[in-house]
């Protein structure tokens, strides 16, 4: 029996819906693109070379649907070339070399000066030697390639290649631009007008929220919770929340262990940390961690930065994320996120200092680029050749006088590298160092009813009140370290920590 007419339409309609909404409302314009603006704005460099007809080779990177794709596709389209769509992940050498040898036959004969076009996706899938086969091609200009990656090129992509592309890099989508794509979804004949969809503005907004900026999964959740609910009387098919909760997935989260996601998180992480900010420094660490990042990875880092960036103005710090890092080997997640928790705020939380930090990297070059210095004689090693050769003659014993301190040479043309910070128990440490040394008490400053016009530019009002008891507490401390100088109690070591949490 022959097709009829409204056969072959039902057909053709059947055959679009089983095509993608999102490929079906690819852009046909530029105007029909939403965000990119830094890209794709009146006047901008990417725009007038589209318009134009003259882009060159070029790399598009960026988060998953925020249009990459479409935007080569379109230039595809209206590009007055012969156009191959490869996918990295499928294509080889092989397939490469067909394409090449293709490009260079349109280059001769009556089909000369014939422009080839090779869209790449996925191209940080390649190697190094199919990278290298690409690029005496693009070099030529027998083919233009345009590659798109989700991934930083600058990581993926030899330099060679790299510097024949145009790099532009996409944004992640935004609420407006997401919200553009939703109405012109539901209006378009291909998109959901058909379907006669009505969202509620709370079931809207929640696909757009939990769509990760990504243009694709949003289209993909609205179509599905269209299709899905059957129309009312009226025709029209209600989605509301709770329909729109069960169409989309859970949130998914932009990072993958082996890209440049992950170190930017960890550094974002490190920072928050060092910049004393626990709230932010407890969100980059839950997001790592429902990513699937491992705990051991990050309980690391938090002990590199307790040392690194709180130091001694806060020695506890490095004891905890020890124990963190000890407990988070044996626990395992979901608790470990618990213990993490705990030692990234209290290292966020501490009063800074990478006094030590300065101090071995400053030694280390001393060592390195200064003049030798060798071991003196009382301090060497007298266990075996004492007799013979003096070595430990003359070394004083520290333990055999009053304060537990002697004034003694520890290092030839002596250079000092550790300069105590003004925080935290380094204020104490820095006292007793100064007066280990024979120099002077930094003397306290304290302004009750004047100050000078350098404090109000950059302390605004003063406390004298509290100005005064900070005093008070640290002449304190001072007193049981004079009462005691060789060996700091416990008691003044929690004191000087307890006076700079108040201080923060």
């Amino acid at each position: 029996m022959e097709n009829t007419f409204f056969d072959l339409e039902d057909k053709e309609n059947e055959h679009a819906s089983e095509i993608p909404l999102a490929a079906r409302l690819a852009p046909k314009t530029l105007e029909e693109f939403f965000g990119q603006e830094n890209i794709l704005g009146e006047g901008k460099l990417l725009r007038r070379a589209i318009e134009a007809g003259t882009l060159k080779s070029a790399v598009f990177f960026g988060p998953p649907g925020c249009g990459k794709t479409a935007l080569a596709r379109f230039i595809a389209s209206k590009a007055d070339a012969k156009t191959f769509d490869l996918n990295a992940v499928m294509a080889g050498v092989a397939d490469l070399k067909k394409i090449i040898d293709f490009a260079r036959s349109m280059s001769r004969g009556i089909a000369k000066r014939q422009k080839v076009l090779l869209v790449l996706d996925e191209i940080h899938h390649f190697n190094r030697t199919q990278q290298d086969v690409l690029l005496p091609s693009v070099e030529r200009g027998e083919i233009i390639l345009i590659g798109m990656t989700t991934e930083n090129p600058f990581f993926y992509i030899n330099q060679a290649l790299l510097s024949r592309f145009i790099v532009v890099e996409f944004k992640q989508l935004g609420f407006k631009a997401l919200e553009g794509i939703f109405e012109r979804a539901l209006k378009h004949k291909e998109g959901l007008a058909l379907l006669k969809a009505c969202f509620t503005p709370e079931a809207k907004r929640y696909l757009i929220d939990n769509s990760s900026g990504d243009a694709r999964r949003l289209l993909n959740a609205a179509e599905l919770a269209a299709i899905t609910t059957k129309p009312g009387e009226d025709g029209i098919r209600h989605i509301d929340l709770a329909v729109a909760e069960e169409s989309i997935q859970r949130r998914s989260l932009r990072y993958d262990k082996s890209s440049d996601e992950h170190y930017d998180h960890i550094s974002a992480f490190i920072k928050s940390m060092r910049g004393s900010d626990p709230d932010a420094a407890a969100y980059w660490l839950a997001k790592m961690l429902e990513a699937g990042e491992d705990p051991r990875f990050i309980a690391r880092r938090i002990l590199i930065c307790a040392s690194e960036d709180v130091g001694n103005a806060n020695p506890m710090a490095l004891v905890l994320a020890q124990s963190a890092f000890n407990a988070v080997q044996v626990l395992g997640m979901p608790e470990s996120r618990i213990i993490l928790s705990q030692a990234a705020i209290y290292v966020a939380s501490s009063p800074k200092s990478n006094a030590s930090y300065l101090a071995i990297n400053e030694a280390s070059s001393e060592a390195l680029h200064g003049p030798e210095r060798p071991v003196p004689l009382h301090l060497r090693d007298g266990s075996r050749d004492g007799d013979a050769l003096g070595h430990g003659k003359g070394y004083k014993y520290p333990h055999d006088y009053p304060g537990h301190y002697v004034k003694q040479e520890y290092m030839p043309k002596h250079k000092i590298f550790y300069r105590p910070s003004e925080n935290g128990f380094e204020i104490e440490i820095g006292r007793r160092l100064r007066r280990l040394r024979g120099e002077k008490e930094i003397p306290e400053q304290i302004h009750c009813g004047k100050e000078d016009e350098t404090d109000k530019k950059h302390s605004g009002k003063h406390d004298c009140k509290n100005e005064k008891a900070e005093v008070s507490m640290e002449k304190s401390d001072a007193a049981v370290s004079v009462n005691n100088p060789g060996k700091e109690t416990e008691n003044s070591v929690l004191a000087s920590l307890e006076n700079e949490g108040d201080n923060l």
